[in-house]
């Protein structure tokens, strides 16, 4: 097992990075079908094909969830991915054609790099050449030029990126998650309480300001700007419906709630996506607080893995030294 949401069967992750401008997408392939649901709790998401996710909506199954960097521009690399997609004549059968069913999600990552950056439908569809079972960590794909904690903006802020991770049940349940953190809010170790990452006190410091506490003393962010969100998906090899498995994806918001301070804010696009894939009888329940504890485990892991590409700090400079005001 690879401790990613690669253990269920049939789900392919791929990255394909701009290292120049910073930015990037990556794609999860369910490419024989998964049940997905979502749920969008942040007040400035950016998606495409998400209607195709209502209770309501005809279609039963997707292909692939495309997360991708540069804001609204980025969901154009979605094309990528449904034209890989309609090569090998995968999709929901209308007949005379097969259409991949494709929801995206984007995170703004514009003021880390170039804001002309931004993914494309060519890097879409080279993170589906690019997808396998292994999968890379870090500040690669959507996370590239992920950043977090901006109170004071991207001079104050540090870095981002994306991470994995499953948890797996003697009976065989498998849940596993992936998500790219580029949150408004600090990162908080739900076990010991304390900041591992977020707002710092000046450009200069390695002490982080506490971002939650500083807003309760009145400091407030007033520029707009649609510059955070995190993007987290679920998966498991249990069988549910819809209705069901969008249940889940309420419940594995618990998961950033336990990590990120704050978190769903009007500058947040935080959503999770869920997805079954597999035949398991499994408890509705039992899945959602195991959606909830690994999603908080994976955003741990995506900032421990983030390269601060000398621009930004990343947790990786931190030293022993290091204190905090959180």
């Amino acid at each position: 097992m690879n401790n990613s949401i690669t253990d269920i069967q049939g789900i392919r992750v791929g990255h394909a990075s701009d290292f120049t401008g910073y930015t990037g997408c990556t794609v999860i392939l369910c490419e024989t079908g998964a049940v997905c649901g979502i749920d969008i709790r942040g007040s400035a998401a950016g998606t495409r094909q998400t209607d195709a996710l209502s209770i309501n909506h005809i279609v039963e199954e997707i292909h692939a969830i495309l997360l991708c960097g540069g804001s609204s521009f980025g969901l154009e690399a979605a094309a990528g991915v449904t034209r890989y997609l309609e090569e090998k004549d995968i999709g929901f059968n209308v007949g005379v054609i097969r259409i991949p069913i494709v929801p995206a999600a984007v995170i703004f990552d514009i003021l880390f790099g170039n804001p002309k950056a931004r993914p494309t439908p060519e890097m879409g569809y080279k993170a589906c050449l690019n997808a396998g079972e292994t999968v890379e960590e870090g500040s690669v794909g959507a996370g590239t030029g992920a950043t977090i904690g901006k109170l004071f903006e991207i001079s104050r802020a540090m870095k981002g990126g994306v991470g994995t991770s499953s948890i797996i049940m003697p009976n065989g349940l498998i849940v596993g998650a992936f998500v790219v953190v580029n949150a408004f809010g600090d990162i908080i170790d739900n076990v010991t309480g304390r900041i591992i990452a977020g707002t710092r006190k000046a450009e200069d410091s390695l002490e982080f300001i506490n971002t939650a506490n500083s807003l309760k003393s009145g400091i407030v962010k007033k520029q707009f700007g649609l510059v955070n969100t995190t993007l987290g998906v679920v998966a498991t090899n249990a069988r549910f419906q819809k209705r069901e498995i969008t249940k889940i994806a309420q419940m594995a918001q618990g998961g950033l709630i336990k990590t990120i301070s704050p978190v769903h804010t009007t500058f947040d696009g935080d959503l999770v996506f869920a997805l079954s894939k597999g035949d398991i009888e499994a408890d509705i329940n039992q899945v959602g607080v195991l959606s909830e504890f690994v999603l908080a485990e994976t955003i741990k892991r995506a900032v421990k893995k983030a390269d601060g590409f000398g621009i930004i700090p990343a947790f990786r400079d931190i030293t022993k030294g290091w204190k905090t005001t959180g």
